[in-house]
C-alpha cells in the first residue's frame, strides 16, 4: 500500500511539473502584444517590405510591434543604431547573447545584413 501511494505521490508532482512548465514555454512563446502607453510603441513598422517581413516572423515575439521590447530594456530597439553599430548589431542577431538566441541557423547572411542595416538607421 506504502508503494503504490508514493507512486501516485510522484505521479501527481509529475503532473503538476509538465502543467507549470507547458504555461511557462506558452508565456515564452509571446503571442498576441498588448498596446503599451506612449506613442513610439505603438507606430507601425516602416522600411522595406522584405525586412519588415523579416522582423515580422522572427523577432516581433520579443522585441514588440513598435520595437520598444517585450523583454526588458535590453529589448527596446526603437534607438539601437545609437548604441551599436551595424556590425554590432549583425554579430547579436548572428550570435545572440543575454535572453537572445543565436538566429544564424535560422536566417541567411544576407537576411541578417538586412535586419541590421534596417535597425542600425533607428537611431
Amino acid at each position: 500500500m506504502q508503494k503504490y501511494a508514493y507512486f501516485s505521490r510522484l505521479w501527481r508532482t509529475a503532473a503538476v511539473l509538465c502543467c507549470v512548465g507547458s504555461l511557462f514555454l506558452a508565456a515564452a512563446c509571446g503571442g498576441r502584444e498588448e498596446p503599451r502607453s506612449g506613442a513610439a510603441s505603438a507606430a507601425p513598422l516602416s522600411g522595406p517590405a522584405d525586412t519588415v517581413a523579416l522582423y515580422r516572423s522572427n523577432c516581433i515575439s520579443c522585441h514588440g510591434t513598435g520595437l520598444a521590447g517585450n523583454m526588458g530594456a535590453d529589448s527596446d530597439l526603437r534607438a539601437v543604431g545609437s548604441r551599436l553599430t551595424e556590425a554590432q548589431i549583425a554579430a547579436q542577431i548572428a550570435n545572440g547573447g543575454g535572453l537572445m538566441p543565436a538566429m544564424k541557423d535560422r536566417l541567411t547572411a544576407e537576411e541578417i545584413g538586412k535586419l541590421a542595416a534596417w535597425l542600425a538607421a533607428k537611431q
